[in-house]
């Protein structure tokens, strides 16, 4: 069986589609169905694959450990991506340095999520060599709600995420208080206008029954 059969797609060499069906296969492999498809994703890859070795019938024989899902991250980037790991670094450092472009989400993902730095292996290790730099900054309110929120879910960093949020909650409870101290600052007068214009109706209304009764008295 080569390894595109066991893959389950046709040969390619797009890295992309062999990193997408490993991963939708690893979902359900276990012993050593997961060594298969792992040898098959490093092959696809252009990757020797790792060496069968030979185990002794007490091996066999013994239960088997629990079962850990493999995954891209195992094997180290190539040259390319890492090449491409760097360009997108110097691009968001650069990016950094503009405060006005900086806070503008459409350029963050024109910047991370164009192929081939948008592929899983080379995003989280783009997101890793941000993350000491940009996600502070992103946390303190450096960027704007919409690229902070932009970052917290492409590089899956979930405190950033729930940052966030808060700064929402905040914003819409400071919104509020506003609105609240606005009606309060009204002007007297004008929230007692209609109470004096009674009185003043009923205190003419008083005097015109007086005059007239003054009047007829004569």
């Amino acid at each position: 069986m080569t390894c595109w059969e066991i893959l389950g797609i046709e040969p390619t060499r797009d890295p992309r589609q062999i990193e997408a069906a490993f991963e939708k296969q690893s979902k359900f492999a276990t012993g050593e169905e997961a060594e298969r498809l792992k040898q098959a994703y490093q092959e696809a890859m252009g990757r020797e694959p790792a060496p069968q070795v030979e185990r002794s019938q007490s091996e066999e024989s013994a239960p088997a450990a629990e079962p850990v899902a493999a995954v891209p991250d195992e094997q180290p980037l190539n040259a390319n991506e890492q090449q491409v790991v760097r360009e997108v670094v110097i691009q968001v450092n650069a990016l950094l340095n503009d405060s006005g472009r900086s806070k503008d989400p459409q350029i963050w993902k024109a910047i991370l999520g164009e192929p081939p730095a948008d592929y899983p292996r080379v995003r989280r290790e783009i997101g890793r060599s941000l993350e000491q730099n940009v996600r502070p900054m992103a946390e303190n309110g450096t960027f704007p709600a919409p690229v902070a929120r932009f970052l917290g879910e492409w590089f899956d960093w979930n405190s950033l995420t729930e940052v966030v949020r808060e700064n929402r909650e905040d914003e819409e409870a400071a919104r509020d208080a506003q609105e609240q101290e606005a009606e309060e600052d009204l002007p007297p007068q004008m929230v007692n206008f209609w109470p004096a214009v009674i009185g003043w109706i009923v205190g003419l209304a008083v005097l015109a029954t007086l005059f007239g009764g003054m009047g007829g008295g004569g």
